[in-house]
């Protein structure tokens, strides 16, 4: 086999690389970017949304034609819808006078802090009390990365331990709560102390059960139910029943006749391949005419 060989020399050329020009794809659920504070060492990792709720897809309409209603900003004064590109942020200092933030505001305010998160204390998880759990997110090691992260990770699964931490995000500093999970480092936002109302404030029944006239006798059939009723923790047992049954109910609504028509120029169109994109732009353009 000839071999083909570079103009002034023998040697065999290689087939060039082609460039990657598409802009790298954004993983699914990405909120933050920065690193995690361990002592003197710092873990790049990025920050994706662990909360996979999902809330059916329900349209605010106008019940007189079914036209869809969107979400509107309304100058207060003068009544008139504001465009997104003139909606600003501002803190109210004094009467009538207010400091406008930009997102970049919010990140020269304190650059570091923005970019971190910082590890306070290690504690032992079971101690905490669930109430102060707010929202569930996942880290990521960054790229090169994946040893300082697994290292963090497994050391605080031997011992046990999860991480105090904070972070700020979307221009609010965060208490959290860094735990081992599997392969996975599960980030739990947390509420401070002062966001919790104080049970004290409630009308609530003693400790003292005989005030309540609770026999023993009540007590230990309660006890032999509860344990009746007791087995491992199993979420895959566990379903969301209520949206099951809503959905049902629509389907048989729309099954006998329950469906409301939308205004032809309202209705979506599919997703499609754009086959007769010069018709659409004409059709645009005659309608931004009009």
């Amino acid at each position: 086999m000839t071999r083909r060989a570079h103009r002034g020399g023998s040697r065999a050329r290689r087939p060039e690389k082609r460039e990657n020009t598409a802009p790298p794809r954004q993983p699914r659920g990405l909120v933050w970017t920065g690193s995690v504070s361990f002592g003197l060492v710092n873990i790049p990792v990025t920050l994706h949304s662990g909360d996979a709720a999902r809330q059916l897809p329900l349209s605010l309409l106008d019940r007189r034609d079914m036209s869809p209603i969107g979400y509107r900003k309304i100058n207060k004064n003068t009544g008139e819808e504001v465009a997104g590109k003139d909606v600003v942020k501002g803190y109210k200092y004094a009467p009538h006078r207010y400091v406008i933030v930009s997102e970049e505001d919010f990140r020269r305010a304190s650059p570091e802090r923005t970019q971190r998160i910082d590890i306070l204390r290690f504690v032992d998880p079971e101690r905490i009390d669930p109430a102060f759990f707010e929202r569930p997110y996942y880290l990521e090691p960054a790229a090169k990365s994946e040893k300082p992260f697994a290292l963090l990770r497994e050391a605080m699964r031997r011992a046990r331990k999860a991480a105090v931490a904070t972070l700020v995000l979307r221009a609010r500093q965060h208490l959290a709560l860094l735990i081992p999970r599997g392969r996975a480092l599960v980030l739990e936002l947390m509420r401070y102390s002062r966001e919790l109302r104080d049970p004290e404030e409630l009308h609530l029944p003693e400790e003292d059960l005989s005030g309540l006239g609770i026999t023993k006798e009540e007590l230990d059939m309660a006890g032999r139910l509860i344990e009746q009723l007791s087995g491992r923790w199993e979420p895959e047992r566990y379903r969301d029943e209520y949206r099951e049954e809503l959905m049902s109910f629509i389907e048989r609504k729309a099954k006998q006749g329950g469906v409301e028509v939308q205004p032809e120029a309202e209705r979506e169109r599919p997703a499609q391949a754009p086959r007769d994109i010069m018709e659409l732009l004409k059709k645009s353009l005659a309608r931004r005419a009009t």
